[in-house]
């Protein structure tokens, strides 16, 4: 923890290309847990419309000028270093009242997420820089009039308002799809805890690894800044509904219909099964996980369960073995590694919590602990935001209103017994939309019907029972992989979702003509485009080898011999393959037909160029369809064609992907699929290359 004797830092935005320190000594920022003056803050006299075009005009052609790979490599290497200096945030991350085990999930957690987009960036993304997306589409019969849905980066800033109880990973899942599309971002950080981000921000530009207008930051009031926003901008907002609704509602936001994507604090609800009583091991997993979501960052997360759904018999039980739990949780300076559950972010804050428990002891009542008096192993109460973890129950809480809609943004939760799972689903659902719930059975027929009851309410469910209770990452923790947000009260958003999280920064637009020009737009080949046929594609490197390039093989008879042969050596004796009566009753068949493996396989030898060559390896098809059976003595022809070539940053090699169509005697498309390889990028490579 910072030294209390060090003056307190002024913090500085950087805008338009260099840090800079607002008008004014700035305000005072706490820390959470001893009360002392930490850090300053202010943005007088700034000019963010200045801000926002710097960030448009100069990092928006940087990273338009990369392609997605070369994004997602940057990305990687920032992450990498960011991770070598994750001790010096976790010092100052006890400044904002989490002990070192509630920031691990903010600063390793924000920077993993940031190394997963990059991964999955480069694995689900072509090197490229426009995206296609879903197939095309045949708008004439003729096949000379195609439709294509592609992706390209909007070409304003993304603006980023984070709250204050995540300031790493707030920040970093945010600007990592971002950044990967190919926006550059504005950070906005919540002023309780801004100096923890703007001290990673600090580091990130340090490394000279982002463009210049890339990524800037604005530490306190963010002015007029939303008063200068385009149709090209995005903004995302993390905080309270309340404010979300006002930014939201800005003038330059609505009249210029500017993206705005919420997601904001909910009522979120965790529901125990009626098979899970006392003794089992969804019982205790409950317990543990209620426990954990109360006392984590002190109750100050998103995700963290506000309303307990419990059995009505079991009840007693539950409430015994959660107050047990609770009662052994150190409370004190999270300096201090026996120190369990930190401060609050600010004694304002606490001062809110305080207020919303009073607010909603109108309908419930106190089971466990006391919002005013926090027993601790360490610190002061009166100068550190310390609170103690307060359980409510209510005991009508489907005739509650203040249950469902008053939220206290601290280590507090609602107990609400229900009497059937009907029950269950209604009280979630109650809470008029949230970001996370949870379920807690082994029952698999309860699972499902609790699930599909509140699905539509929430924006993730876990389920949580024996099975998963080693891996599981919990209630309250956001994936990558998975879609972040929530409908209703919870903002109406969505956040990562894996790759979907990056096209929310990109414009998606149909374009529609010729297959030349749709080939010449999106970077694909599609059937109709130009070809060229001037020597076998496989002998090409992918310094030689262009889109269209393509083979058109020999043919070959498929014979009863080829056929017993494959199921022979196979084991694949389908009566389709080796009985005429079985075949020919079958709707689809006219007599017995040769496998479709069979097909994909003398396809192979048909257009496969034996030598050594810049083709190095075979990794895979796509999209195999079989269209139309083969029968004994048909004819089988392969067009092979080049249709989208994906060279590695880091590598002498790339992928291409081959459009192959397997036709017979009377040029019938009778199966198709995507071929994948991995192509030399110059023939002969080195021995010694390494791959990415």
């Amino acid at each position: 923890m910072k030294d209390a004797t060090l003056s307190p830092r002024r913090l500085e935005s950087y805008i338009v290309g260099a840090w800079r320190t607002g008008e004014g000594e700035g305000d005072p920022v706490a820390n959470a847990a001893t009360g002392a003056v930490h850090a300053l803050i202010g943005t007088q006299g700034l000019d963010f419309r200045a801000a926002l075009e710097w960030g448009r005009a100069v990092g928006g052609p940087a990273l338009r000028a990369m392609t997605i790979h070369q994004r997602a490599l940057m990305l990687k290497a920032l992450g990498l270093k960011l991770m070598e200096l994750k001790e010096e945030f976790y010092q100052e991350s006890f400044a904002t009242g989490a002990t070192r085990s509630d920031a691990w999930p903010d600063i390793e957690g924000g920077i993993g997420t940031m190394l997963t987009f990059a991964s999955k960036a480069r694995r689900e993304f072509p090197n490229a820089r426009v995206l296609t997306e879903g197939p095309v589409e045949i708008l004439a019969r003729d096949g000379s009039f195609m439709g294509q849905h592609i992706l390209t980066p909007m070409e304003g800033v993304a603006i980023h308002i984070n709250a204050y109880n995540f300031p790493v990973w707030g920040m970093l899942e945010k600007i990592a799809p971002s950044l990967i599309a190919g926006m550059p971002c504005l950070v906005k950080p919540a002023s309780q805890t801004a100096y923890l981000t703007e001290l990673v921000v600090r580091r990130m530009l340090e490394t000279g690894l982002l463009p210049d207008g890339a990524l800037q930051i604005v530490t306190g009031d963010p002015g007029d800044l939303l008063d200068h926003v385009t149709e090209q901008d995005v903004v995302t907002f993390t905080g309270s509904a309340t404010t979300g609704q006002m930014l939201r509602t800005k003038p330059a936001i609505v009249s210029n219909s500017v993206r705005f994507t919420m997601e904001a604090d909910s009522l979120n609800a965790s529901v125990l099964g009626v098979d899970a009583g006392p003794g089992t091991p969804e019982f205790d997993l409950f317990v543990r996980e209620v426990a954990r979501e109360m006392t984590a960052k002190a109750g100050q997360k998103c995700t963290a369960i506000r309303r307990i759904m419990v059995p009505r018999s079991l009840e007693a039980a539950f409430v015994g073995a959660l107050t047990a739990r609770l009662g052994q949780v150190p409370i004190g300076l999270p300096t201090e590694p026996s120190v369990r559950m930190g401060a609050l972010v600010s004694l304002k804050d606490r001062e809110v919590v305080r207020a919303r428990v009073a607010e909603l002891l109108s309908e419930a009542e106190i089971v466990a602990g006391d919002p005013d008096n926090c027993p601790l192993i360490s610190g002061d109460a009166n100068k550190g935001a310390f609170m103690a973890p307060v359980l409510l129950r209510s005991a009508n809480p489907l005739e509650g209103e203040a249950v469902h809609g008053i939220e206290a943004f601290g280590p507090v939760a609602t107990l609400m017994p229900y009497d059937d799972p009907e029950e269950a689903i209604r009280l979630c659902r109650m809470g008029r939309g949230s970001l996370v719930s949870s379920v807690f059975t082994d029952d698999k027929a309860l699972a499902e019907k609790l699930v599909m009851g509140v699905a539509p309410f929430h924006g993730r469910v876990l389920i949580g029972n024996r099975g998963s209770a080693k891996s599981s990452t919990g209630h309250g923790s956001p994936l990558a992989p998975l879609v972040h947000g929530g409908p209703g009260r919870a903002g109406g958003g969505e956040e990562m979702g894996g790759m979907r999280g990056v096209k929310h920064f990109m414009q998606r637009t149909a374009i529609q003509g010729a297959p030349a020009m749709l080939s010449a737009v999106s970077g694909q080949w599609v059937d109709g485009a130009p070809v060229h046929q001037d020597r076998h594609p496989f002998r090409k490197s992918l310094a030689e080898l262009e889109i269209g390039d393509q083979i058109v093989t020999d043919t070959r008879s498929v014979t009863q011999t080829d056929v017993e042969h494959f199921a022979e050596f196979t084991g694949d004796t389908f009566y389709a393959h080796m009985d005429s009566a079985a075949a020919k009753a079958n709707p689809f068949f006219e007599d017995r037909v040769a496998h479709g493996y069979l097909i994909a396989s003398f396809a192979a030898g048909l257009f496969v160029d034996p030598e050594p060559g810049p083709v190095l390896a075979n990794y895979g098809v796509d999209r195999m369809r079989f269209m139309m059976p083969v029968y004994f003595g048909d004819s089988l022809r392969v067009r092979l064609t080049c249709k989208e070539i994906n060279p590695r940053e880091n590598a002498e090699h790339g992928e291409v992907r081959w459009d192959c169509q397997v036709v017979n005697q009377r040029e019938e498309l009778v199966a198709q699929y995507d071929v994948l390889t991995m192509v030399a990028k110059t023939w002969p490579i080195s021995a010694s290359n390494s791959a990415d």
